[in-house]
């Protein structure tokens, strides 16, 4: 029988649960911590539109507005070149958002928080190779947190494979055309339990993206989501969304494709198409769905710190939870 542990042991084991991975991620990728903004100018184009519709929560001060930051894809990348940040290191931050219209289950709720991270890379690194490499020791910093994690405490039973297994998403539309993308998520994760979805973005032969994603952080052909099935709650989790930024040649091409040739005009844009950013790669990591993972709970409220509404409310104090 899986030991019950008290609501104190619990903030321990979360504590240490992050200290382990954020050391474990520092050391493989070559990150330095900073600290980043909660909001941003909305004229300087750093918002993260994510798939274009949610409604960023926003406020007007002095006649200019401001909006709470859904990530921080775009800020990550101008700060490489405000730090003067060398060849293969980078930074990450603790990033806290709101998205109002995320729908809340076990692992959404309207409090968002991710380490973001993102690192200086050369024209040559921009292959489907050095994405790999870099789930892969994205990975590793998972597994292993997982494993010093059993060491102490020794109730958990989570069991990760040492390796990751990757696909794109025209090959797992291929296997499922029937299913939809978040159908063939939830069997090739039960399957292979870490899964790397490589492209993400563009059309398939289905002429519809496997997920809809912004054109102008991630090069679609070089992105992808890592997945991994939780046993707890029966259920293949993103754990994070990462992939090789756009330089100048895709983030047109991109913003062509998706109709949004009028953000070319924005401070953020116009520095990548002048060439005056560094090449990079970065992505999100939820630290609530990871600690969910490794400790083994059934509810993002058991890990993280948030408001609910009532119906949740309720379904959570029916759980034990509140």
């Amino acid at each position: 029988m899986k030991k019950e542990i008290s609501y104190l042991e619990t903030i321990k084991a979360i504590d240490e649960c992050k200290k382990h991975f954020e050391s474990q991620l520092s050391t493989r990728l070559g990150l330095t911590k900073v600290q980043s903004p909660i909001f941003v100018k909305t004229s300087t184009g750093l918002q993260d539109k994510l798939s274009g519709v949610e409604e960023a929560v926003s406020f007007t001060k002095e006649d200019e507005k401001f909006e709470i930051v859904h990530s921080l894809a775009k800020w990550k990348r101008v700060s490489l070149a405000r730090y003067q940040i060398p060849m293969h290191q980078g930074i990450y931050t603790d990033m806290q958002a709101i998205r109002k219209d995320d729908e809340i289950d076990d692992i959404h709720s309207l409090f968002v928080e991710q380490w973001d991270w993102e690192k200086v890379i050369g024209k040559e690194d921009r292959t489907i190779d050095y994405l790999k490499e870099t789930v892969k020791s994205i990975y590793k910093a998972i597994r292993q947190t997982s494993i010093l994690m059993k060491k102490k405490y020794h109730y958990l039973t989570l069991d990760l494979p040492k390796s990751i297994f990757f696909i794109t998403s025209q090959e797992l539309e291929d296997m499922f055309p029937e299913k939809t993308p978040e159908e063939r998520e939830q069997l090739i994760g039960k399957e292979k339990k870490a899964v790397f979805i490589i492209g993400i973005g563009e059309k398939l032969k289905s002429g519809k993206p496997h997920d809809k994603r912004s054109p102008d952080y991630d090069d679609w052909k070089m992105d992808g989501d890592l997945l991994i099935y939780d046993k707890t709650i029966d259920k293949t989790i993103e754990i994070s969304s990462m992939g090789i930024r756009v330089d100048e040649k895709s983030l047109k091409e991109q913003l062509e494709k998706s109709g949004c040739m009028d953000r070319a005009k924005l401070p953020y844009h116009q520095m990548i198409l002048k060439k005056e950013l560094p090449l990079s790669i970065g992505g999100g990591i939820g630290p609530s769905r990871i600690l969910m993972l490794i400790l083994e709970k059934k509810h993002i409220a058991e890990v993280q710190a948030s408001a609910w509404d009532k119906k949740t409310e309720s379904e959570l104090k029916g759980m034990k939870i509140l």
